[in-house]
């Protein structure tokens, strides 16, 4: 995966005492997306736009509002989680993602 003409935020986001990490940039028709890392551990994270995550490198096992089963995602894999919402992923292997604000 590969961006051009992007603007990258210098000050980087920190989540869960720095388990979570990412960098957002700026496309400039105005969306953006962040590019980040999780360590081995289980996260909650809330939504306020829908949103499309990546899984670059890794495996997560993710648990969206609506499901009861648990979802493994790959490397190379994605899933969508709707605004306004949250989901809990369950992370196996030191994970790098790309995270798009639909």
């Amino acid at each position: 995966m590969q961006f051009k003409n992007v603007t990258v935020g210098v000050e980087g986001n920190s989540y869960f005492g720095g388990a979570v990490t990412s960098r957002t940039i700026w496309f400039e028709d105005g969306s953006k997306k962040t590019l980040g890392f999780m360590q081995i551990g289980e996260y909650e994270f809330g939504t306020q736009a829908p949103e499309r995550m990546e899984i670059t490198s890794g495996e997560v096992e993710i648990l969206l509002p609506s499901e009861s089963q648990w979802q493994t995602i790959h490397a190379g894999g994605s899933f969508h989680v709707e605004g306004d919402s949250h989901f809990t992923i369950k992370v196996n292997a030191v994970t790098d993602y790309c995270c798009s604000y639909l």
